[in-house]
């Protein structure tokens, strides 16, 4: 984000700036207020003006979820405390602004691990509930919001509630967006692990179809499991792959030497990407070959390889502002789902993708097990397909529109934490419950004060 300060009220912690997702794609002004209270909290939605707030985390959403064009933006990081943790039964109280990563360096010397990460341990536990963030363990473990046991949640009355799984308010705002009012502090449920180590599987598949088949059949002995695709590939290696799964490593399979301290968390960090990189530096030809040497280096089949934690789940984290490399233009992460039975789709989807020649690195390919509560939680049953695209890649507008159009028809959502464009008429028949999310925001929210750009755009 960049930061623009003019002449603004009075109000503790208040900026004037520029406030974009992960993507860069479309920025918009607001004010960023940073509450390092709940009664800041509180003060601020009270003073969001005409135009509402909306609370944002460490700004990974992709898209303009955690924007507000005009109005205001609760800067929520400010709120990291780390309340209570019970180190016997694996439970944490801590607040909404508290990062997965410092959880992570918290709990892990305790022998616990969060439930649920996704792509990047820079996510605030209000964020991963308020988009509720999905992983690599979704066919074992499901989304984020299925270990949450309680919240509470400041909504647009200046009302704090404690909010508990299977009410109504809980099922709008796992999966909500932050737009039935700001989570203060969540109390979650925790996974046992013995070491801060991962035993990883890797193995090729030479095509699409063998890509699922493996899934298919092998997903069930893994606790975590995503394929690196090749979308660049064609003809009879089209959604050739890489396949990684794996299991948090037990102590007893760490060499001797190692054994001393099995729970210790290590990162490590590369230099930041510059600021300024030349256009067309993703092109197909640079692609091409990065997909094509990452091919040939994988193993055909490996087992039992130990990796931190960092290595497994966060590669990119150990790059700072990796999102610059797509240049001033930003990119969309595109994310869809199709559910089982409806591999015909996905294999069109793949195929499409792959004869325009969309120049993607990052894509990724998992299995989703059973549905979550959240209204707008994006996983069901089925296969989930994301992918980053230069922004700029001319026709690409509507070249997406056309995918939504096709996953629609075909019973599949997008996933709106990484949307910037979708159509706002395609949106009822990807979320069945959209209506009763509606409903309960008018009831709880009748004037407004909770609004995103998101929100606008989707009429949400």
């Amino acid at each position: 984000m960049s930061a623009d300060t003019d002449s603004l009220p009075d109000v503790p912690g208040l900026d004037h700036t520029t406030v974009t997702g992960w993507g860069r794609t479309a920025p918009t002004a607001a004010r960023l207020i940073r509450p390092r209270t709940y009664e800041e909290a509180a003060a601020a939605v009270r003073e969001c003006g005409a135009r509402g707030g909306i609370p944002r985390g460490l700004g990974r959403a992709y898209g303009d979820a955690a924007q507000n064009a005009g109005g205001s933006v609760l800067d929520m990081t400010g709120l990291d405390r780390v309340h209570a943790i019970d180190a016997d039964g694996g439970i944490v109280l801590c607040d909404a602004g508290v990062s997965l990563h410092r959880l992570m360096e918290v709990l892990l010397p305790l022998g616990w691990f969060v439930p649920v990460t996704p792509g990047t341990r820079y996510v605030t536990v209000g964020g991963a509930i308020g988009a509720d963030i999905h992983g690599k363990n979704h066919h074992v473990s499901g989304s984020f919001s299925r270990h949450v046991l309680s919240f509470e949640l400041l909504t647009a009355d200046g009302e704090i509630r404690t909010v508990v799984p299977g009410t109504p308010l809980f099922e709008a705002t796992a999966g909500g967006m932050g737009l039935t009012g700001v989570i203060l502090t969540a109390t979650i449920r925790l996974q046992p692990v013995e070491t801060s180590l991962m035993s990883v599987d890797t193995e090729r598949a030479t095509d699409l179809d063998d890509l699922m088949a493996r899934l298919s059949a092998t997903d069930h002995r893994y606790r975590y499991s995503v394929a690196w695709i090749d979308l660049l590939a064609r003809g009879a290696s089209t959604g050739r792959a890489v396949l990684t799964r794996g299991d948090h490593a037990p102590l007893d399979a760490l060499p001797a030497r190692r054994r001393g301290n099995p729970l210790s968390f290590r990162t490590s960090r590369l230099p930041a990407a510059p600021a300024l990189l030349p256009e067309g530096l993703l092109s197909r030809t640079t692609v091409g070959l990065f997909n094509e040497l990452w091919y040939r280096k994988a193993p055909r089949a490996r087992s039992g390889q130990l990796q931190r934690i960092s290595a497994f789940f966060h590669p990119l984290d150990g790059v700072p502002h990796w999102n610059r490399v797509y240049g001033r233009g930003g990119f969309v992460q595109y994310q869809f789902l199709v559910g089982h039975g409806r591999e015909d789709a996905l294999r069109r989807v793949v195929r499409r993708i792959s004869e325009r020649r969309c120049p993607s690195f990052l894509a990724v390919l998992k299995r989703f097990g059973e549905s979550d509560p959240g209204w707008l939680s994006f996983p069901v049953p089925g296969w989930t397909l994301a992918l980053d695209i230069p922004a700029g890649l001319p026709g690409l507008g509507v070249f997406l529109d056309e995918l939504d159009g096709e996953v629609a028809a075909a019973g599949g959502r997008v996933y709106l934490a990484k949307d910037a464009r979708l159509r706002p008429e395609l949106l009822a028949a990807m979320y069945p419950r959209l209506d009763d999310f509606r409903a309960l925001r008018t009831e709880l929210d009748p004037h407004g004060v909770f609004v995103s750009d998101l929100a606008r755009r989707l009429h949400l």
